[in-house]
């Protein structure tokens, strides 16, 4: 359930501003998106791994509040990070 390398790579260079800025917020987010999707696959064939719900739960609100951070610092980045990961309708 974690992120190999190259996806880890992509996802850098995707929404970072070089190839090694790994903490901005829009990196992160979308390192986190990628997890909770993977996760989701996960929970979708082992319905009773509690753990694993609870992780994913707890990534998620992470997620919500660095997309909360992101919205008050910088409008713009926020709704183009929304739109390239299709996360809100």
């Amino acid at each position: 359930m974690t992120i190999n390398l190259k996806n880890k790579q992509e996802l850098i260079k995707k929404f970072g501003k070089n190839s090694k800025d790994s903490g901005s917020v829009e990196v992160q987010v979308a390192m986190l998106s990628q997890k909770i999707a993977e996760l989701t696959e996960h929970l979708k064939s082992n319905a009773k791994d509690f753990q694993a719900k609870r992780g994913l739960l707890m990534m998620v609100g992470k997620r919500k509040r660095m997309l909360a951070y992101l919205k008050e610092v910088n409008l713009e980045a926020y709704r183009k990070l929304i739109k390239d990961l299709n996360l809100r309708g």
